[in-house]
C-alpha cells in the first residue's frame, strides 16, 4: 500500500489481504493450526503495513505499561478469540505461579460487561482483565482492535478515561490498516464457509475458556460465540460491501 493511501489503493490493499488469507485458509484447512497460521499473517501484515502508512505522522504517545485506553470494549473476530484462549491456557500456570488467574478475571469482567454498550462500558471505568500488574499479559496475541487504537496525546487519553472529554486524537493509519486486515479476513473467512461475525471479547473469551472443543467446533462450521455476537454491526450490510468490492 502507497503511503498516501487513495480509495482505489485502500480497495487494492483489501483485495490483496483477501487473497493472502483465503491462500491460508486452503492451505490449513482441516489443520489444528489453522488459528495460529491466520494470527501470524494479520500480527504480520498489520505491523508492517502500519509502519509504512504511519511514516510522518506524529509520535505515538503510546507506551509499555501504559493501560489508559484498556477500559473500552474490545471486539473480535472468532480466530482473534480462539488465539487469545490458546495462549491463556498456555501460560495459565506460570500466571498463576505470579498471582494471575486469568481465566476467573475474564469471567468476573464478563458480569460486569456482560450486554454493555461502548458508552455504558467506558462509564464504568473497568480495566481490561488482561491488565495486570501494569501490563497486557496477553500482549503478543492481543486482538488487531488493540493493535489499531493508538493515541497522539497521553493527556487526551487521560481525560477521556477519566470523563473531562469526548475524543482522543488517534493515529488514522493504525486505525485504517486494522480495519483493512480485519475485514479482509472475515471476508475470506465468509468464502470459505467459516463463521465470520464480530464478537464482545470478555463474553467470547468466558464461552472459550469454558470449553475446549470450541476452536475444533468453529473449524466445522459453528458458530461457538454467537451469545457473544455484537448486535450492531451489521453482517448483511457487510456481505453486501465484499460483494462490491470483488465485482468491482
Amino acid at each position: 500500500m502507497n503511503r498516501n493511501t487513495t480509495e482505489d489503493g485502500a480497495l487494492d490493499f483489501f483485495k490483496a489481504q483477501h487473497q493472502a488469507f483465503t491462500d491460508t485458509l486452503a492451505l490449513w484447512r482441516g489443520k489444528d493450526d489453522m488459528v495460529p497460521a491466520l494470527l501470524a499473517q494479520s500480527y504480520s501484515s498489520f505491523e508492517g503495513n502500519v509502519a509504512v502508512q504511519a511514516q510522518g505522522q506524529p509520535a505515538l504517545a503510546c507506551h509499555k505499561g501504559c493501560a489508559t485506553c484498556c477500559t473500552m470494549r474490545v471486539i473480535a473476530t472468532a480466530p482473534e478469540v480462539l488465539m487469545a484462549a490458546r495462549y491463556i491456557r498456555a501460560a495459565d500456570t506460570a500466571l498463576k505461579q505470579a498471582g494471575i488467574d486469568l481465566p476467573q478475571r475474564i469471567a468476573d469482567a464478563d458480569i460486569k460487561t456482560r450486554g454493555c454498550d461502548e458508552s455504558q462500558r467506558m462509564k464504568q471505568r473497568r480495566h481490561c482483565p488482561f491488565i495486570a500488574k501494569g501490563r497486557c499479559v496477553i500482549y503478543p496475541v492481543r486482538p488487531l482492535a488493540c493493535r489499531g487504537h493508538a493515541s497522539h496525546d497521553k493527556r487526551a487519553c487521560i481525560d477521556v478515561a477519566a470523563g473531562r472529554r469526548d475524543s482522543v486524537p488517534i493515529s488514522m493509519p493504525h486505525m485504517m490498516v486494522r480495519s483493512l486486515i480485519q475485514n479482509a479476513m472475515q471476508s475470506a473467512l465468509r468464502d470459505a464457509s467459516y463463521v465470520w461475525a464480530a464478537y464482545e471479547l470478555n463474553h467470547a473469551l468466558t464461552i472459550a475458556l469454558e470449553d475446549e472443543s470450541c476452536e475444533s467446533a468453529w473449524r466445522a462450521g459453528a458458530d461457538v460465540f454467537a451469545a457473544a455476537a455484537v448486535s450492531e454491526i451489521s453482517l448483511v450490510e457487510m456481505a453486501e460491501t465484499f460483494d462490491r468490492i470483488h465485482a468491482g
